[in-house]
């Protein structure tokens, strides 16, 4: 691991270089890579299902 001091936008600069040196194949797989990570990322506001939903039942006779 490296540890190193830059500003974001060197940081960004940075990251986007690394990413453009990838071939395009490369490019796909690392962003569904990304998105799968970011499915398991913490967040504050998960959505309820069935909150505040009601049922209306109707009893046959």
């Amino acid at each position: 691991m490296e540890v190193r001091f830059q500003t974001k936008e060197e940081s960004n600069k940075q990251q986007q270089e690394d990413f453009l040196e990838l071939s395009k194949v490369e490019r796909v797989y690392s962003f569904w890579r990304l998105m799968e990570r970011m499915s398991h990322f913490p967040v504050k506001n998960k959505i309820e299902r069935n909150k505040n939903n009601f049922c209306i039942v109707i009893k046959s006779r």
